[in-house]
């Protein structure tokens, strides 16, 4: 097979996967310490269903079987296409198991997805998401709103990474605050906001501007979505606006008691960024979006917020609130600069070594019988010299090697051999599975 290269879709080496499953690993003990179930969706939907969360077309990717003539499958109103994230096949699942959970419903669900944006630093084709979502029938308390970033604050904070914070805004607030400045393409003016971070103050108020919004509005949005910092900050400085509206006020409220409560149980960890808009339309309440400490670069690792309507019978509405963190991105960066690594390439902790090829078979039955007791084992390649043999177990990471003939073990980091056998002796623990080093 000739050799292709495919950008978008990371394959890490075997000791990158160790880290990427440790990562995994945490991120899945995380969500089930709070209480979250796990779930899995199907990879494929129909593209009308994925056009509802208002992504371009250009992202998804199209399935269709070889042979199909292709106009008519661009035509076909039943065009599949693989999910660009988890929240819409996750709508569709609450929709069609509604009968048979039990709300509120609290889901974890770790899966690939693909979208077809240009590669970059951080940026995949085909990428691992991890997200929760808790989902009520009819109405969700807003307590909800301050337990999903809680849980991820401490998920994120279990992971190899530097300190993280989540940055929080209201979607009301940024919808009071519109028409308190007399603005009603609230969804432009989000559209706008959301760009804040990539084309700054200047480039937001031409794009407003172009939108036709007044001098005087455009001025205003800009000074609200400035505002950052911890309650009493963001409480003072929204009132030095003079900006005042009903659903502004609930808004505040809601925002000002969710950083109360974060800053009680995740101390230091979640802030207020009335530069949060999220460009997705659907939220309606809470946002959130989630920087790395020193990291900033590589943009948002985690974020998510409050719906009411994206799953909807048309008789009842099942509203929810969550959170999704790129584990791929994240992955990649652990990766490229060391945050963590694997003390071997393999799972393996014993390497039986072979006398000679005659003998291969007693070296398997102690793999075996290590094995039954759930101690990973392997057996040497080849019936070479002891030396070498012991060299091909070091280069994999393999921490014993074990001699049939002697009935001794080696623990070739150390240096220490000992009498061992195979009924009873137990690996030191630190030496039992792969160790993840980290520099934070």
């Amino acid at each position: 097979m000739s050799k292709t290269s495919l950008s978008g879709f990371p394959e890490w080496l075997p000791e990158g996967r160790v880290v990427e499953n440790y990562i995994l690993q945490k991120i899945r003990q995380g969500f089930e310490l709070h209480g979250f179930a796990n779930i899995e969706t199907r990879a494929i939907e129909p593209v009308s269903e994925l056009l509802r969360k208002g992504e371009t077309s250009k992202e998804i990717y199209l399935l269709r079987r070889l042979q199909e003539d292709p106009v008519k499958a661009a035509e076909d109103p039943r065009q599949l296409g693989l999910h660009f994230d988890l929240t819409v096949p996750f709508a569709r699942y609450v929709l069609e198991n509604r009968g048979a959970l039990t709300f509120p419903f609290k889901r974890y669900q770790i899966q690939k997805v693909w979208r077809g944006e240009r590669p970059q630093d951080g940026r995949f084709r085909e990428f691992t998401q991890a997200d929760i979502d808790i989902v009520g029938d009819g109405s969700l308390p807003f307590f909800h709103e301050v337990e999903v970033a809680v849980v991820m604050a401490r998920v994120l904070s279990s992971l190899p990474i530097p300190p993280i914070t989540i940055r929080v805004n209201n979607r009301k607030i940024v919808q009071g605050y519109c028409e308190a400045v007399g603005v009603t393409d609230v969804e432009g003016a989000l559209r706008c906001l959301d760009k804040l971070d990539k084309i700054g103050a200047e480039g937001v108020g031409e794009e407003m501007a172009e939108l036709g919004f007044a001098e005087e509005a455009r001025e205003k949005l800009l000074q609200m979505a400035q505002i950052q910092g911890d309650a009493a900050q963001i409480r003072s400085q929204v009132d030095a606006l003079a900006c005042k509206s009903e659903l502004l006020e609930e808004g505040m409220g809601e925002l000002i008691d969710l950083l109360t409560q974060t800053e009680e149980r995740v101390p230091g960890t979640v802030t207020g960024d009335l530069s949060i808009a999220r460009g997705l339309d659907y939220y309606t309440g809470t946002v959130y979006e989630t920087t790395v400490t020193g990291h900033e670069n590589l943009g948002s690792i985690c974020s998510g917020g409050r719906y009411d309507s994206l799953a909807s019978d048309g008789k009842r509405t099942y509203p929810g609130v969550g959170m999704s963190i790129g584990v791929s991105r994240l992955v990649s960066r652990v990766l490229a600069e060391g945050l963590a690594t694997s003390s071997r390439k393999v799972p393996t902790c014993v390497l039986v070594a072979v006398t000679d090829e005659e003998h291969r078979a007693e070296s398997n039955r102690i793999a075996d019988a290590l094995r039954n007791r759930g101690i990973s084992a392997d057996t040497a390649p080849k019936a070479a010299k002891f030396g070498k043999q012991i060299k091909a177990a070091d280069q994999r990471g393999i921490p014993y090697v074990w001699f049939p003939d002697a009935g001794e073990v080696k623990n070739i980091i150390s240096g220490d051999q000992t009498e061992a056998d195979v009924a009873t002796w137990e690996p030191e623990e630190c030496y039992a599975k792969p160790q993840i080093s980290t520099d934070n």
